[in-house]
């Protein structure tokens, strides 16, 4: 119901495409992708077992035990993405978690709740990158890179494999090492 597929959207076998998700022309997904709460841009590449749109890890701890908080946005994937293998993109909890134009993600990768990745991005295989990060366009991640919740990359930042981002990147920084450290 309400969903809308535009002109030459290729679809591989074992997909779910969930009410409401909209898929823009020249999409290939590749097969067992399930896609719920989101909007596809044009000429995106899905590749096989990615999930995009699934519920947040958001919960609030109480005396009672952990309260889940209902995850009520939804993913937005601009123009000429890239989504490797066994990805899994997190609907926002509120609002939208959002993929710029032209940015390209490896396989394995986890992107969480509120993310916001600029333009012309590319992120290796096994990042992670906690709830409400933004990351300003042209920024690249090396494998198993770990950023920390509600943390701001600037433009232009670069990551060496295996940082764990535990503070605020400025524009055009280059860091490695867990905690990240400037390389320069």
């Amino acid at each position: 119901d309400e969903t809308i597929i535009e002109d030459n959207v290729w679809i591989g076998s074992g997909c779910f495409i969930g009410k409401g998700v909209k898929i823009g022309s020249g999409t290939r997904i590749y097969s067992n992708v399930t896609i719920e709460c989101a909007e596809i841009g044009k000429n995106v590449l899905i590749y096989s077992g990615v999930r995009i749109g699934q519920s947040g890890f958001g919960f609030a701890p109480s005396s009672e035990g952990h309260i889940k908080i209902p995850q009520v946005g939804k993913v937005i994937i601009e123009d000429n993405v890239e989504v490797g293998a066994n990805t899994c993109i997190d609907r926002g909890s509120y609002g939208s978690t959002i993929i710029g134009e032209g940015t390209f993600i490896d396989n394995l990768v986890h992107i969480a709740h509120n993310v916001r990745i600029g333009k012309y991005c590319a992120i290796a295989g096994q990042v992670g990158i906690a709830g409400s990060v933004i990351i300003d366009d042209y920024c690249m991640f090396g494998g198993q890179v770990g950023i920390g919740g509600h943390i701001h990359i600037g433009k232009g930042s670069q990551a060496g494999g295996q940082a764990g981002i535990t503070k605020d990147l400025l524009v055009g920084s280059k860091v490695s090492g867990t905690p990240a450290i400037p390389l320069t």
